[in-house]
């Protein structure tokens, strides 16, 4: 629990600690993960994971298990570094090697570049992590170049990862799905797909939440890492050798320039950083590799497929009103009131009946004119990309002009205000659906995928 030795009534001053320690981490018989952090000599923090299998003695002791849990200790502790962002860290259970290290320095870094922007930080945190002297060469393994066999695809209830398990199926791998925590889309999405479900359990220390009261910095942290390298590990320890993503390639793209650095919502989430991560993987002999199945496709593109898998159009939900932390402050299904319900409901809306989103939703976004300036938001229409998960504003100036030319939607007055007082304003190529749905080269889905992710996510 985190406590500060004799000033735990005091208020928190992140100005007063000098280190980031990341002091011990064990893997239990159980499957229970134990990692533990230190601000300075004062503040510590545990936070645990529950894995869905045991652990013989021979894994616990083995290279790649070991070389896995560092991994997942290092990258988690992003959330109570976070707490301070002080100047240094320290690996007092031995230094990650470089290429892990590379990892690390972003994610501590741009991967907190929504926190430091957000909290008026002077400059971008950079800390400087140490190099172990005995790793092997960085990348010694080509990262993204070995043919998958069996995958694990992580599942967060939302139509992303819907289709990723889709395209995996149609692979005909063997596969199985896995989350952290059961929420309710979760759960629904599990049903629906009807697949073998790994699924693990995460505490955060519980004194985290008053340390934000008392004065601690706090943020967006880069979440999908940690997801990831929990996945990873999971997949491991139950005979996977890849870990499929549902990162699409709009996550790539950043929300505004800051400190020298273009500042993304979703850095965690983005090619660059998925680079960094599976080049830290290649660093651990026989640990799965990890890619994301969706980033050849923009959000339009993974809607338009999501539409054609009914199946799962009662399960989903991509409203992150569902996971807040505060269990009285979750919402059980679609707000209908934030940036990201509008988003799905505008990208989904060019392949979809009115009738149909509505049923999905509760209501029918684009028929409330309140909700004009939350769907001009996405167009960056006043402002910059906002921050949160969605996709470019090419993206949704596409779905406004698909819209336009289709008389079941001409009614909504949304969409006619969009189409007089933002799509006017564009450029003739602004938004041009052909480019947004066409899918991309720049990706590491192995070739073995390819023909599915182009059968499915393809017109």
């Amino acid at each position: 629990m985190a406590v500060e030795e004799k000033q735990s009534a005091a208020r928190f001053d992140p100005a007063s600690f000098e280190r980031f320690r990341f002091v011990s981490r064990d893997l239990g018989a159980d499957g229970r993960v134990t990692l533990r952090y230190a601000l300075d000599e004062r503040v510590s923090f545990v936070e645990e994971f529950d894995l869905p299998s045991s652990v013989s003695p021979d894994e616990l002791a083995g290279e790649r298990i070991q070389g896995l849990l560092s991994l997942l200790h290092w990258v988690a502790g992003v959330s109570y570094f976070k707490t301070a962002a002080p100047p240094q860290v320290s690996c007092e259970t031995g230094a990650p090697p470089p290429a892990a290290a590379k990892l690390l320095e972003a994610l501590y870094s741009e991967g907190l570049g929504e926190f430091a922007y957000t909290n008026a930080l002077p400059a971008l945190p950079r800390p400087r992590f140490p190099r172990s002297a005995a790793a092997g060469a960085e990348g010694a393994r080509a990262p993204g170049l070995r043919e998958p066999a069996r995958v694990l695809v992580p599942v967060g209830g939302g139509k992303d990862s819907a289709v990723a398990l889709e395209i995996v199926r149609r692979s005909g791998l063997e596969l199985a799905l896995f989350s952290i925590g059961d929420a309710a889309a979760i759960a629904r999405t599990v049903a629906v797909a009807g697949l073998p479900h790994l699924l693990v359990r995460r505490r955060l220390d519980p004194g985290l939440a008053q340390l934000n009261r008392s004065g601690a910095l706090n943020g967006h942290v880069p979440v999908t890492a940690i997801v990831s390298c929990v996945a990873a590990l999971t997949g491991a320890l139950a005979g996977f050798d890849a870990v499929a993503m549902a990162n699409e390639r709009s996550a790539s793209s950043g929300n505004l320039m800051w400190d020298g650095i273009e500042v993304n919502h979703q850095y965690s989430k983005s090619l660059p950083a998925e680079r960094l991560l599976a080049s830290a993987l290649a660093e651990i002999g026989g640990a799965p590799s990890c890619f994301s199945v969706l980033r050849p496709a923009s959000e339009l593109a993974i809607a338009r497929a999501f539409a054609r898998m009914e199946p799962y159009h009662g399960a989903f939900t991509s409203c992150n009103a569902i996971f807040r932390t505060d269990p009285s402050l979750r919402a059980p299904s679609w707000c209908c009131d934030c940036l990201k319900c509008r988003f799905v409901f505008l990208v989904l809306a060019p392949f979809c009946e009115p009738a149909h989103l509505r049923e999905i939703f509760g209501r029918d976004l684009l028929e409330e004119e309140d909700q004009f300036e939350g769907f001009a938001l996405l167009t960056a229409d006043g402002g910059p990309k906002p921050f949160e998960c969605v996709g470019e504003e090419q993206e949704s100036l596409a779905a406004i002009r698909m819209l336009a030319q289709q008389p079941r939607w001409a009614s909504h007055p949304v969409l006619r205000r969009l189409v007089e007082e933002v799509l006017s304003g564009q450029p003739s190529g602004a938004g041009d659906p052909g480019q947004a749905l066409a899918l991309g080269s720049d990706h590491d889905v192995p070739e073995a995928l390819m023909a599915d992710v182009r059968a499915i996510l393809g017109a």
